[in-house]
């Protein structure tokens, strides 16, 4: 699968674990950096890494900040990006099966490189149930639209 990824340096060391991790499964992983531990503005790592989610690009997108707070904010103002913030298995599946997540946010001052990949893994073999969580997730989708309409008209 394709899968981009980004974080800030807070969470530099689980993001290039995760990245390694992920290219051993054999996933084509687009890294969105940041490439050290310097100090940077997450909200633009995010943006950028949720609009080729959003384009569908890259089919599912994981986001990396100290607490995944700030991460899942930006994540979720990019139109068609549905970000979860998980720390645990159950969470990360529901939030595929039930919300058709696309995003997978982790907080890496609580989750250890380990357990990410645990709840990684899971997250990528979900299937969204579709049936009445279809159609929650497209009420989500008008809502979404519906809120880029009255921005557009100021």
């Amino acid at each position: 699968m394709r899968i981009v990824i980004g974080t800030d340096h807070g969470g530099f060391k689980l993001k290039e674990s995760l990245v390694k991790f992920l290219k051993s499964k054999g996933h084509a992983v687009k890294d969105m950096g940041v490439f050290s531990e310097e100090s940077c503005d997450y909200p633009v790592i995010g943006y950028e890494a949720a609009k080729l989610v959003a384009a569908k690009s890259y089919p599912r997108g994981i986001l990396i900040c100290k607490t995944g707070i700030g991460m899942s904010m930006v994540a979720n103002k990019v139109r068609g990006v549905r970000a979860a913030l998980c720390d645990r298995l159950d969470i990360a599946i529901s939030s595929r099966e039930h919300n058709d997540s696309n995003v997978l946010v982790f907080a890496a001052n609580i989750v250890t490189p380990d357990r990410a990949k645990k709840i990684l893994e899971a997250w990528l073999a979900a299937k969204h149930l579709g049936s009445r969580h279809a159609r929650r997730v497209r009420q989500i989708k008008r809502i979404e639209g519906l809120e880029y309409e009255r921005v557009k008209k100021g």
